[in-house]
């Protein structure tokens, strides 16, 4: 999905307190919130998904990552509208922009709690297999940055980064939690992206629960 160039995107997440644009940032944020679990979503998009789940899990800390600024200033937007419609501050959730490949520059090892990865662009072509968010280079980095014994959450509507991504994480040595065929016929709690909200009903939604 296509998203309309916003040059003023850096100035407008810059403004706000919620944007994060250092690991010094970030670090001070987590020491202040020592003991509370941090959860982490890579590649947030307009930020549906871990607005909501801030929302109801305000005793827990929410970082969302986007590389595209003028997406992230989109997700700003939102926040303020959900906020308002909702009557509610929510000061356990921030944002930040970079490369997942950049992970461990902002994070120290054994930070995070749990890891989602939600819709991430599937690359389809052969070419592009190692910048899949599920490939090799990119699970080693999730299993530095997340704590022992805690998961990465996968979902996705692709079923050829689906298939990539369990042959991946199997060879990584992964141990499977949970994989869903179809994640919206199970009967178990389900946070939606907006794409995930969109584009359900032309298949179903993969979803893998797994640790390293």
């Amino acid at each position: 999905m296509r998203i309309r160039n916003n040059r003023n995107a850096q100035n407008e997440l810059e403004s706000t307190s919620i944007y994060l644009s250092s690991k010094e940032e970030l670090q001070n944020i987590l020491k202040e919130n020592l003991g509370k679990k941090i959860n982490l979503e890579i590649g947030m998009g307009k930020g549906r998904f871990i607005i909501s789940s801030a929302y109801e899990s305000k005793d827990e800390i929410f970082i969302g990552v986007e590389l595209c600024k003028s997406v992230l200033a989109l997700s700003v937007k939102k926040l303020a509208r959900f906020e308002k419609e909702n009557n509610v501050k929510l000061d356990n959730l921030y944002f930040m922009s970079f490369d997942a490949k950049d992970l461990m520059q902002y994070f120290n090892e054994n930070q995070v709690d749990n890891l989602y990865l939600n819709f991430s662009d599937p690359w389809p072509k052969n070419r592009h297999y190692k910048r899949r968010l599920t490939y090799s280079s990119f699970l080693e980095l999730y299993d530095k940055v997340l704590k022992k014994d805690c998961n990465l959450n996968f979902k996705t509507d692709n079923r050829g980064l689906f298939e990539f991504s369990l042959k991946s994480m199997n060879n990584f040595g992964m141990k499977f939690e949970e994989v869903f065929l179809d994640l919206h016929s199970a009967n178990i709690k389900n946070i939606m992206t907006e794409y995930e909200e969109k584009f359900s009903k032309n298949g179903p939604i993969y979803k893998i629960v797994c640790k390293f």
